[in-house]
This record gives C-alpha cells, structure tokens and sequence, in this order.
C-alpha cells in the first residue's frame, strides 16, 4: 500500500504541476522502483525501450503521415464538397454533412485531432457562413470527430492492441458498428436540436453536379475502401495498411494538387509535423511500458479487481464501472496518455472478470475519445473553439446533448458485447 501511495501520489503532484504526462509516469515508476531497493535501476532503460519493441506500432507514423497529407493535401475538402452536393438541400445539411465527412475521413487518419483541426476548419466556416450558431458548428465538429478513432484505421487501437496484446485487425472491425451508432446518435442529437431552428437550405443539386462532385472526389472516397478492404481480405496487415495509406494519400495530394512539384518543399512541414506527432506518441508509449510494469510488479490490477469483485461479480457491470472510471479520469488526463496508462491496470482486471479484450479495447478508446472533447483538458474542444472563435464553455454547453449521445453509445457497447465482438467473429486475421 505505501507503493501505491508512492507511485500514484507522486504521479498526481508530478501532474498537478503541469509536467508531461509521459515524464511524470517515468519519475514516479524510478521514484517507486528506489524506494523499494530491491529492482536494479538498469531496468528502467531496459522497460522504457522495451515498451517500443512492437512490429505493429510502426503504422503509427504511416497513418498520422496520412492524416497531415489528406488535410494539406486537398483530399478532406475533396470529401466535403460531396457531400455538399449530396446532402446540401436537406434541414440542417451541413451538420449532417459534418457527421458523415467524419465517417468517411475516419478510414484513413485514425486520429481525432487530425478530423477536428483539418476537416473541421473546413467545417466550421462553411456552417457559419450559412447562418448556424457558431457554438453548434464547433459541438457537432468536436463530436464528430471522436468518430475517427473508433471507425478503422486508428491509432489508438494500435496502441491499446500493442500493449494488451491483441489482434489490431480485429480491434479494427470491432470498431466499426460501434463507430456507425456514434454517428447515427449525432445524427439523431441534430435532428432534436434543429427541429425548432429555421436554418437555410441549399437548393437542391442536379444529377449532373452530384454525379461530377463524385467523380472528382472519388478517389478520395476510395481510401477507406482501399485500406479496409485491403486489411480485412488479408491483402496486407495493419501495420502493413500503415504504409499504403501514407501513400494512397501523397498521391491524393497530387491528383487534387494540394501538393505541387514546384512547391515540394511544402511537403517537408507535412512531414515534420508528422514526426513531432509521432514522436510525442512514441514517448508516451515507452513511458507507459516502464510505468504498467511497476503497477504489475507491486499487483496493483489486483487490488483493483477485488475492489470491483466487492461492487459487483457481473462482468458487463464491471465494463462499464471501468468505462465510467476512464472517462471522469479523461476529464483531467490526455486521452492517449490515459489510454496508455490505464490499459495494463484493465487489462488483468477484464482477465478476472472473463471480458472479451476486444470488447474491452473498444470501450476504453470510446471513453478516452470522450475525454478529447470534455473540459478541462479536452484537447478537441480547444481545438474547434480557436476554429469557430469561441469562448470554450459556450461550446461545451453546445456540447451536452452530444455528450449524452456518446455515453448513451458507451453503455451500449459496454454491455451488449454482440456490437463489438459479431463481425470480428466473422473474418480470420
């Protein structure tokens, strides 16, 4: 007990002074591992590089190289402006648009943020231009883009699959419907929320201009298809999608020439930007090795799961008590950090308790999403608030319907396992 006062005690003041997560999770694993004297201190090195030694964690970089090419590259404005054309003349079309270009840009970035700063900018200004709350722009943008770690690719899962030890490929289609009914509850969210706004409605498009606003952005509607299908018909692996997106979207770059010869110094940023994403990803994840082994070491996941057996020995109740836990915890901790740094604690506990740990890996991103978009440290929420000029707690008074729309998804998965572990069942990977 006095370790787990010292190891979590010292991460939460270490926290409490705004140092990075990732080096309050190593000083607080060193200052643990010294006080107990019996563990050499030529470990630490050894866990923080070992927690990196993971084939599948090199489609990290590919897919955020990917996300950076497709919002610098042309191909998400390419996305939008068809479903402009689509679902324009509809009441409240552009929110909806705004859920459904998520979806869509959800199978080739796999991150968040890369949805709400690149789709999103383009989002934002086009629904403000046409009358909607600058507020309800930014809190259908922020919501919506919790969907891009949900639907595959998603880098999250990678990380959460890495360090629990389970098959990408089938955390990838386990995702998918839970990633369907978040947007469908959005949907539904706007729908209640417009029913009584009198918003603009585009006039409709001719066949003609919805035909021709496909053919120009097919081949960035293509991408989800080409990665997805390539992954789940066994033509090349996760890790493997990694690399063939990073392509796919250099070539979207040039087709739609957001990327030109004459200015190919441009893609250097892309690329440097990609590296600082990676890197700080990376960081984490070593960290995060070095930190799960202590709690290990001491049989903390342990003494959690006795806690949880003495509330309840029902495993669907145990799912969500930890889902619930992860997303008050998302509120005050970064959602990759928190994700990295809980999932060797839930691990062993959903080993207890016999919960699938595809199931399990579903729930927790979810509940960490949710924390990218909750005050204080919502990182999307700032993010769609500098976009739409906002104050932050007019967005996230926005964000309330959304909120519950997402829990609501949250409970579901947590205690209907057939929405995440049917279609897995399905394929062989």
């Amino acid at each position: 007990m006095t370790l787990y006062l010292i190891i979590g005690g010292s991460l939460l003041i270490l926290m409490a002074l705004r140092v990075p997560v990732a080096l309050a999770m190593i000083i607080s694993s060193t200052l643990t591992l010294l006080v107990d004297g019996t563990v050499p201190m030529i470990v630490v090195p050894q866990r923080l590089w070992g927690g990196l030694e993971s084939f599948p964690l090199l489609a990290i970089p590919f897919f955020v190289f990917a996300g950076v090419l497709m919002n610098h590259g042309g191909g998400a404005e390419a996305i939008f402006r068809f479903f402009l054309t689509l679902l324009g003349h509809i009441r409240g079309g552009l929110a909806y648009i705004n859920v459904m270009a998520s979806i869509v840009f959800a199978g080739m970035s796999g991150a968040a943020t890369a949805d709400a700063a690149g789709l999103g900018s383009i989002e934002i200004e086009a629904m403000k231009k046409d009358g909607y709350r600058p507020e309800f722009a930014a809190a259908v943008t922020a919501a919506s883009s919790t969907i891009g770690p949900i639907i595959p690719p998603s880098v999250p899962l990678i990380v959460y699959g890495v360090m629990a030890q389970v098959s990408v490929g089938k955390l990838f289609i386990a995702g998918i419907i839970p990633g369907l009914l978040m947007g469908v509850a959005m949907m539904a969210v706007i729908a209640i929320v417009l029913r009584n706004e009198n918003q603009p409605v585009k006039a409709k498009s001719a066949v003609g201009e919805i035909a021709s606003s496909f053919i120009e952005s097919f081949w960035a509607l293509l991408a989800p298809v080409v990665i997805l299908g390539g992954i789940f018909s066994g033509v090349f692996t996760p890790t493997e999608a990694g690399a063939v997106a990073a392509l796919y979207a250099l070539i979207l770059g040039f087709i739609y020439k957001g990327i030109r010869w004459r200015n190919i110094g441009a893609l250097g940023a892309i690329v440097v930007e990609s590296v600082l994403t990676t890197a700080q990803v990376t960081f984490i994840v070593a960290a995060a090795g070095l930190f799960g082994w202590v709690l290990t070491r001491y049989g903390f996941p342990g003494f959690v799961s006795d806690m949880l057996l003495s509330i309840t020995a029902n495993k669907h109740m145990a799912l969500l008590l930890i889902g619930v836990a992860m997303l008050l915890a998302g509120c005050f901790i970064d959602a990759l950090s928190l994700l990295i740094m809980m999932t060797p604690v839930v691990v062993p506990i959903a080993l207890v308790f016999g919960i699938d740990l595809t199931q399990l890996g579903v729930v927790v991103v979810l509940a960490c999403m949710i924390g990218l978009i909750t005050p204080p440290v919502g990182i999307c929420l700032y993010i769609v608030s500098d976009l739409a000029c906002v104050p932050m707690i007019r967005v996230a008074k926005a964000m309330i319907p959304f909120y519950l729309a997402l829990i609501i998804t949250l409970v579901l998965i947590s205690l209907v396992p057939f929405l995440t572990i049917y279609l897995p069942s399905l394929i062989k990977l």
